[in-house]
């Protein structure tokens, strides 16, 4: 499990190849200057239904790995989470879909 730290005061855990595809995403919409809101859904466990933040250029944001290797990015699902983030509604952690080149979603 990795984590995504917001503003040095939110800390959110997200397995590591969620937390790839989120920050390649988030990434590319702050090169481009552009703000929007990211909204997930919190375990029961930690006492909150549902978190959501908005995401500028001037907020700090870190991405921290467990494992050291980078996770193989799904293409699709980068860009269904891009065409999440692009909404109105803004990024939701939608499902991994199948990968074009014919492999197998992993679970998100």
């Amino acid at each position: 499990m990795g984590t995504l730290t917001y503003d040095s005061k939110l800390v959110v855990s997200f397995d590591d190849r969620v937390l790839a595809h989120l920050q390649s995403v988030i990434w590319a919409k702050l090169r481009r200057g552009e703000y929007f809101a990211f909204t997930w859904t919190e375990s029961s466990s930690s006492g909150f239904g549902r978190t959501s933040v908005w995401i500028s250029p001037s907020i700090p944001l870190a991405f921290e790995y467990f494992g050291g290797r980078p996770p193989r990015l799904n293409g699709a699902w980068v860009q269904a989470l891009t065409k999440a983030a692009n909404s109105a509604s803004g990024l939701i952690l939608v499902p991994e879909p199948a990968d074009p080149l014919g492999q197998p979603a992993q679970g998100a």
